[in-house]
C-alpha cells in the first residue's frame, strides 16, 4: 500500500498534504489484515488462514469400547474399525444433511422411542430411521416409502392400509410399529440385534444365503454387498454423532433443536369431503393437517366402514388460525 502511495507521489499526482493520510491509511490496512488472519507454516510454506476457519482435515477418534443395541462392536478387528471410521467421516463431514437430522432428532424421537420401548426393541434402532430417511418422507428407487422406508408388500403384510387415498407408511407411529415387528421376527431368526438391523437392508433370505455360503453367522464376519456391509456402521455412526455432536464439530444449543409440537388426535369414523374445510373447522389449515398427517394422500378422506382414523392437530396456541 505504501509503495503504491510513494509511486503516485513521485509522479507528482498528489498534493504533499495528502501524503500523511496515505501513509496512515496504508498502515491501518496492514494492521487490519494482521488482526483478521493468522499465519502458519506448513512444510516451510507460509499460509494465511482466516482466524475462525474450522479444520476440514481432522480424523475422528473412535471409542475404546462400543455397543450397538446392547451388543459389543468388535473394534479390535481392523476391518471393523476402518468400516466405522469410513461412516464417521462420510456423515461427520456431510455437514448440511447431518446437521439437519440432528436438529430434527428430538421431535421424531418423541414418537419413535415409546414405540420401540413398547415392543421391546432396543432404543438404538431409532438411529435406523435417522439413517434410512433423515426423517423425511422420501420414496426410494425401489419404491420404499416414508421415514422407515417400507415397501408396499411389507406394509400390507403387517396390516397397514396402502392405497391412493390413504398410505399408512407415512404414519410415523404405525410405520414404527411395523419396523418393530419386522425387527423382532429377524431377531428370533438370527438371535442378534446387529443381524436384525442388517436384514432391514438385505432381507432375511439374503443374509441366510451368505451364512450358508461363508459358514459364519456374525455380521462383522460376513462379506456382504457394499450397501449392507456399510449399513450397520452407518447406524452406529449416527448414534455416536447424535450422542455427542460437539465431538464431531456440530455445535448446537438446546434452542437449535426443532421444538416439540403439542398435538392431539381427532377420531374420524366417517368421510371427510374436504380436508381444507375440516382444517378450518379445527382452527388450523390444510398445510398443517397435511404436515402432521402425510398419510392422507388426497384432499378428502373416503368412508371406510368400521375403520377409525386418528388425525393429529396442533393444540391451541400451536400454529392455530384464530
Amino acid at each position: 500500500m505504501n509503495k503504491i502511495a510513494e509511486r503516485i507521489m513521485s509522479q507528482g499526482r498528489i498534493s504533499s498534504w495528502l501524503r500523511p493520510v496515505l501513509y496512515i491509511s496504508g498502515a491501518l490496512f496492514i494492521v487490519g489484515v494482521l488482526f483478521s488472519v493468522q499465519s502458519f507454516t506448513d512444510n516451510g510454506t507460509s499460509v494465511v488462514v482466516p482466524e475462525r476457519m474450522p479444520s476440514l482435515n481432522e480424523s475422528f477418534s473412535l471409542p475404546e469400547h462400543l455397543t450397538f443395541a446392547g451388543e459389543p462392536v468388535p473394534l479390535d478387528n481392523f476391518d471393523t474399525r476402518e468400516s466405522l471410521d469410513k461412516e464417521l467421516l462420510v456423515n461427520g463431514y456431510w455437514h448440511s444433511r447431518t446437521l439437519m437430522v440432528l436438529k430434527k432428532s428430538k421431535r421424531y424421537f418423541e414418537t419413535i422411542e415409546p414405540v420401540l420401548k413398547k415392543y421391546g426393541v432396543p432404543d438404538d434402532f431409532k438411529y435406523l430411521a435417522m439413517a434410512e430417511s433423515g426423517f423425511e418422507n422420501v420414496v426410494s428407487p425401489a419404491k420404499a416409502v416414508g421415514v422407515w422406508q417400507l415397501l408396499e408388500g411389507t406394509a400390507e403384510e403387517y396390516g397397514l392400509e396402502v392405497n391412493a387415498d390413504v398410505d399408512e407408511r407415512y404414519n410415523l407411529e404405525k410405520s414404527t410399529e411395523v419396523a418393530c415387528k419386522y425387527l423382532l421376527e429377524s431377531y428370533k431368526v438370527f438371535g442378534s440385534w446387529t443381524m436384525a438391523a442388517a436384514t432391514y437392508n438385505a432381507g432375511r433370505k439374503g443374509l441366510e444365503t451368505q451364512i450358508d455360503k461363508q459358514k459364519v453367522t456374525g455380521y462383522y464376519d460376513l462379506l456382504l454387498n457394499d450397501e449392507t456391509a456399510r449399513y450397520v456402521f452407518r447406524l452406529i455412526a449416527h448414534k455416536l454423532i447424535c450422542e455427542d455432536p460437539s465431538s464431531f464439530g456440530f455445535r448446537l444449543e438446546e434452542t437449535d433443536y426443532y421444538p416439540l409440537i403439542p398435538l392431539h388426535d381427532v377420531e374420524i369414523d366417517s368421510a371427510i369431503p374436504n380436508i381444507a374445510d375440516f382444517a378450518l373447522q379445527n382452527e388450523t389449515n390444510y398445510k398443517i393437517i397435511k404436515q402432521f398427517n402425510p398419510w392422507l394422500r388426497q384432499n378428502y378422506l373416503p368412508d371406510r366402514p368400521g375403520k377409525v382414523y386418528r388425525i393429529k392437530i396442533p393444540d391451541s396456541g400451536e400454529r392455530v388460525i384464530r
